[in-house]
């Protein structure tokens, strides 16, 4: 009887093994190719995202090459900042930054906040006086003794949305 019982438990546990086995084995399938359609999704979003930041940054100093020809004597990593700071050090008069195309109205002055470098001539950037926002498209020349010089080209100012 005793040698019964343990061939029926051996049995038992024989089959509570295999089938846990074969369980096992085939969640671990069913996970990695859970895994690999969620990759791919990845990827292929990863590939979307990069292909819209790439035709974001089209109209861009750094990926314009026929731009960065025209510096050919300048280092575009440094170029950049260096408009920037200029078109963003005028902030600080007390009118304002003379480039947005807008007087100052009231107390508050009129002020860059983003600055977008299209190529070697035009700049876009925002501005605002903390209650109206707009847009201004800047032409810039870098002068042979580095100095930069702005031009204000076209400014809008969008109107004050109602509440």
């Amino acid at each position: 009887m005793k040698k019964q019982l343990y061939l029926y438990l051996f049995i038992l546990s024989a089959l509570v093994s295999a089938f846990t086995y074969m369980y096992f084995t085939k969640q671990l399938a069913f996970e990695k190719k859970n895994n690999a359609d969620e990759m791919k999704v990845v990827r292929d979003s990863m590939n979307m995202i990069s292909n819209k930041m790439s035709d974001a940054d089209y109209f861009s100093l750094e990926q314009n090459q026929h731009a960065q020809d025209y510096f050919e004597k300048y280092s575009i990593q440094q170029l950049i900042p260096k408009v920037r700071e200029a078109l963003l050090a005028f902030n600080d008069d007390p009118k304002g930054n003379m480039y947005t195309g807008q007087d100052k109205i009231g107390e508050q002055k009129f002020i860059i906040n983003k600055v977008k470098i299209l190529n070697h001539r035009w700049i876009i950037a925002d501005y605002s006086n903390g209650q109206l926002w707009g847009d201004v498209l800047i032409k810039y020349f870098v002068e042979e003794n580095g100095t930069i010089t702005f031009q204000t080209m076209d400014s809008f100012l969008y109107p004050k949305e109602q509440y």
